[in-house]
């Protein structure tokens, strides 16, 4: 993850350190092989990141 909403660079192990989260539950909810996530997890994550809850699981914008 190169920017989240704080700007500060995370690699998915730090990202599993700070949250609580497994680093597999942060890598296949990067690559979306996982759609959802415990609400505590969620917010753990969100929170780690600097955004809402909801931004990590909206879906990507289409181009057209």
């Amino acid at each position: 993850m190169e920017f989240p909403g704080r700007g500060a660079p995370y690699t998915v192990r730090d990202l599993a350190e700070a949250t609580g989260v497994s680093r597999s539950q942060i890598g296949r909810l990067l690559t979306g092989d996982l759609t959802n996530l415990d609400v505590n997890d969620a917010h753990a994550v969100a929170e780690a990141l600097g955004v809402a809850v909801l931004v990590l699981f909206v879906p990507p914008v289409s181009p057209k």
